[in-house]
């Protein structure tokens, strides 16, 4: 079971990782704090200092369209906002 999913990249994120060393990940919905704390820090090898997570709950929408009504919706997911320590830092782009 894979904790982390893929990491978060907005413009919200980014200035959080420039000015309070946050950074943001996509997460399974059953992980809790520990094990999320444990994946970052075996997964980039830093030292985590606290984890906030919050469950995004999916959009739904309507189109009018020629054939009628449809109606959609996104995926529900849990995002983990994730406090490294000072002089630490994520590079999300060395694999590129």
């Amino acid at each position: 079971m894979s904790i982390i999913i893929k990491p978060i990249i907005t413009e919200k994120i980014t200035k959080q990782s420039e000015v309070l060393n946050r950074f943001g990940f996509v997460v399974d919905n059953k992980a809790n704090k520990v094990q999320i704390r444990k994946a970052v820090e075996a997964a980039y090898g830093i030292t985590v200092v606290s984890v906030n997570t919050m469950n995004v709950r999916p959009d739904r929408t309507t189109k009018y369209t020629k054939s009628g009504l449809i109606s959609g919706k996104t995926n529900a997911y849990k995002k983990a906002v994730v406090q490294v320590k000072e002089g630490e830092t994520i590079d999300f782009y060395n694999n590129i």
